[in-house]
């Protein structure tokens, strides 16, 4: 058998880097500095131990029902085979088409029960001032189709699988509703497979909390 290898596909969490526009940026720092440690350790024995605020939503982050239902399953409840070990599918976007995505070039039959990536190189903008303007993002009929198709978790690479035109999310509405987990900004998606790897993005297991930053890989 090939051996299988790892590709990473999720952005780097750094200190005061911005994710959404408007949102706080992560604050990384020491809780206790390697300097300090020395006083509580053996000679020559030192350590850090970090410490970090930030939002849900930094960096490239899943999306469980509870973000947008009161009600739907929170990180803790998510179950694993939903964000672990999923057959995946990318979808390669023509970015000269226009921002919206407004159909699937897949069968309803290739979609069920795997996780369907959209590739659209938006990620090319990461941490720049174009990354917030005019991203691609799917259609509520997109949305719809890939709900009725079965697809076990949908992922992006761009600012948002929603338009953020408006203060509707259809795409976040649907597919969590249907027990769907998202996948934001994600990066790296030209070196995956059209098909045949395996996806994998697996948040903490937080009570009460409905997004949490991933590292998100296929193993291909």
């Amino acid at each position: 058998t090939t051996l299988k290898r790892c590709i990473d596909v999720s952005h780097t969490v750094e200190h005061g880097m911005t994710t959404y526009k408007g949102f706080p940026a992560p604050v990384i720092c020491d809780w206790l500095s390697r300097e300090a440690s020395r006083a509580k350790y053996a000679h020559g024995t030192e350590f850090q131990i970090g410490k970090i605020e930030m939002i849900a939503n930094t960096g490239t982050y899943v999306d469980s029902p509870f973000h947008r239902y009161e009600n739907g399953k929170d990180l803790s409840e998510l179950p694993l085979e939903s964000l672990a070990n999923l057959e995946c599918l990318v979808v390669r976007v023509d970015p000269a088409a226009g921002p919206a995505i407004d159909r699937v070039p897949l069968t309803a039959s290739q979609v069920g029960g795997r996780a369907v990536l959209f590739h659209t190189g938006w990620d090319r903008h990461w941490r720049s001032e174009a990354y917030f303007e005019g991203h691609p993002y799917l259609t509520e009929r997109a949305a719809e189709w890939l709900a009725k198709a079965g697809a076990a978790l949908v992922g992006i690479d761009s600012l948002n699988i929603d338009s953020v035109a408006t203060g509707e999310r259809p795409v976040h509405t649907i597919l969590l509703g249907n027990e769907i987990p998202i996948v934001e900004h994600m990066c790296g998606l030209s070196a995956l497979p059209d098909e045949g790897s395996r996806f994998f993005a697996v948040p903490v297991k937080v009570k009460a909390f409905g997004t949490f930053p991933v590292r998100a890989f296929v193993l291909a």
